[in-house]
C-alpha cells in the first residue's frame, strides 16, 4: 500500500490576459517616464490608434484617460503608499513596477472600481509587462492597500499639519514640497487658500473653445454642440465651455481653424493686450512667443478687425509650423517667421502692441499637464530666469514710445512674474526702461479676484483657468 500523499495535478499554464484598456494606459505612463513625454500629447494618438484597430469604445477611452491622469495627479500620495506597502526603499522599485502599482492604487483609492476587480486587474496587467515573479509582489501590495480607503491611508502617511504644514499638504494633495511652497508664496493668505489651489490642481480640466472673432462665434459653436453639450465661457467674450466627453476635433469650425481650444486665463490675456489703450498709431502688432499659436490667432484674428498687421516669431521651427497652421485662413495679413525674441531682426521701436509669452515652469498649467510637477525642480527657475529677462527686454525695445508690452507667462511662481519685471524695469543686467505701468484689471471686465493691481495673476480655484499672469506695460521713453 501507497501511503504517500496524492499529488494534486499541475494546473495548466495560462497566457496573462492583455487587457487593452490598462495596457494602453500602461504605455503612456512609460512614455512620460521614460521620454519626458506630455501625457497630454501622447494620449490622443494612442487612443485614436485603439479606435481605429476596433479595440476601443468611448468607455474605454475614458477610462484610460482616468488611469492615466489621476495616476499622474495623484503620484506623489500613492509613492508615500506603496513605501508604507514595501520593506525596501521606494527607490529600488522598479520604474514600470511603480507604474502599475500606482495605476492600481487609483483604481482602488480613486475610483469607484470594485476591489477584486481592481487587484485582478492590475495583477494580471503586471504578469503581461512584467512578469509571473513581479506580478505577485505588485499583488501582495495592492493587498495591503485595500486594508483602508484614501482618508485613512493619508492619515498615516501624511506628517500632521501643525508638525510639517507644507510636507502634510505635499502628501495631501500631491504636489512636491517645493511646488507648495512656491504656490503658497504667490498666493499669500491662509491654509484655506493653499488647499483650494492645491485641490483646483487635481480636478481634470474643462475643455475650452474659442471663437476667434471674425471667423466664427460662440452661437455657431454654441448650435454645433447642442445647447446640452455648451456652457458660456466665465469671463471670456469668446470662450464656449464643453460638456465631459466633447470632441471638439469634431467640430467643422475648429476643423476649419475658425475656432480652436484654448483656456479661458490664455484668451482673457491676449484680449487685454488688444484692448490696452496706445497712443497714436496701432497698426502694428507682434507675438514674439508664439508657438503653438493659440494667441497669435485669437491676436491676428483681433489685429484683423481694426485693419492692423500681426507678425508672430518664434523660435523653434516644429513651433513655428505649429503657428502657421493656427493662423492659417486668418482674414487679415499676418505674417510667420522663425525668430529668438532674445536676437530679433526687427528694428527698435516697430511695433505698437507686443506680446512676450515667456517659456517657464508651467505650474499654472499642473491641470492639464500633471506630470509637470515631478518633471520640474526648483532649480530650473534659475535657467528659465535670463531667457524671460531678456525677452522682456527686447519686447521693451521693440515697441514704440507710446505702445504697449503685455509680457504673460503660465506660472504663478513670484520668480517668473513680478521679479522678473520688476528687475527689468529697473535695468538689473541691462539699462533701466522708461515706461509705466498700465492697470490690466479694467482690461478684463467682469473678472473677479484680481488683486490689488497693475498686473493680475489668475487662478485655477478663483477662475477656473490656468494660473496665468499679465502685466501689461506702455514704453514712455
Amino acid at each position: 500500500m501507497n501511503d504517500q500523499p496524492r499529488r494534486r495535478p499541475a494546473k495548466p499554464h495560462r497566457r496573462p490576459q492583455k487587457d487593452p484598456v490598462r495596457f494602453l494606459a500602461f504605455e503612456a505612463l512609460r512614455a512620460v517616464d521614460e521620454r519626458d513625454a506630455y501625457a497630454n500629447l501622447v494620449l490622443p494618438p494612442l487612443l485614436k490608434k485603439a479606435r481605429a484597430k476596433g479595440d476601443f469604445d468611448a468607455r474605454d477611452a475614458a477610462l484610460a484617460t482616468e488611469l492615466v491622469y489621476g495616476t499622474l495627479r495623484r503620484q506623489g500620495t500613492y509613492d508615500a503608499i506603496v513605501a508604507a506597502c514595501i520593506d525596501r526603499p521606494l527607490r529600488e522599485v522598479d520604474p514600470p513596477v511603480l507604474d502599475v502599482l500606482n495605476m492600481g492604487v487609483h483604481q482602488l483609492l480613486g475610483t469607484r472600481i470594485p476591489t477584486h476587480a481592481a487587484v485582478s486587474a492590475s495583477v494580471e496587467l503586471a504578469r503581461v509587462v512584467l512578469g509571473e515573479g513581479r506580478a505577485k509582489f505588485v499583488n501582495a501590495v495592492l493587498r495591503k492597500v485595500t486594508a483602508h480607503d484614501l482618508d485613512g491611508w493619508v492619515e498615516k502617511v501624511a506628517p500632521s499639519y501643525e508638525e510639517d504644514a507644507e510636507d502634510h499638504l505635499a502628501v495631501v494633495h500631491s504636489h512636491p514640497r517645493w511646488v507648495v511652497s512656491a504656490l503658497w508664496d504667490a498666493l499669500g493668505g491662509g491654509r484655506a487658500g493653499i488647499e483650494d489651489l492645491l485641490e483646483a490642481d487635481n480636478e481634470r480640466p474643462e475643455v475650452t473653445l474659442v471663437a476667434r472673432p471674425g471667423r466664427s462665434t460662440t452661437d455657431e459653436l454654441v448650435k454645433a454642440l447642442g445647447d446640452e453639450n455648451a456652457l458660456p465661457g466665465r469671463w471670456s467674450p469668446y470662450a464656449v465651455r464643453m460638456a465631459e466627453g466633447g470632441e471638439p476635433g469634431a467640430l467643422t469650425a475648429v476643423q476649419e481653424g475658425r475656432a480652436g481650444v484654448q483656456d479661458e486665463g490664455s484668451q482673457l490675456v491676449a484680449a487685454a493686450l488688444a484692448a490696452a489703450p496706445v497712443e497714436g498709431r496701432d497698426a502694428r502688432w507682434l507675438d514674439g512667443c508664439a508657438g503653438p499659436g493659440g494667441k497669435a490667432a485669437l491676436l491676428a484674428a483681433l489685429a484683423a478687425d481694426r485693419g492692423a498687421t500681426l507678425l508672430a516669431a518664434e523660435k523653434q521651427p516644429h513651433r513655428a509650423r505649429l503657428v502657421e497652421r493656427a493662423l492659417s485662413g486668418n482674414p487679415g495679413p499676418y505674417q510667420v517667421v522663425t525668430a529668438d525674441g532674445t536676437r530679433p531682426p526687427w528694428l527698435p521701436g516697430t511695433f505698437d502692441r507686443v506680446l512676450m509669452d515667456v517659456p517657464c515652469s508651467g505650474l499654472g498649467a499642473l491641470r492639464r499637464r500633471p506630470e509637470a510637477r515631478w518633471r520640474r525642480r526648483a532649480e530650473d527657475l534659475e535657467s528659465f530666469a535670463p531667457l524671460q529677462r531678456g525677452l522682456l527686454r527686447e519686447a521693451l525695445k521693440a515697441v514704440r514710445v507710446g505702445g504697449v508690452v503685455g509680457y504673460a507667462t503660465c506660472s504663478p511662481h513670484l520668480a517668473e512674474t513680478r521679479v522678473v519685471v520688476e528687475d527689468v524695469l529697473k535695468g538689473r543686467g541691462g539699462e533701466p526702461v522708461e515706461v509705466e505701468w498700465v492697470d490690466a484689471r479694467p482690461l478684463m471686465p467682469g473678472v473677479s479676484a484680481l488683486g490689488d493691481g497693475p498686473d493680475v495673476q489668475l487662478w485655477p480655484h478663483l477662475h477656473g483657468t490656468d494660473a496665468m499672469y499679465l502685466a501689461l506695460l506702455r514704453r514712455t521713453g
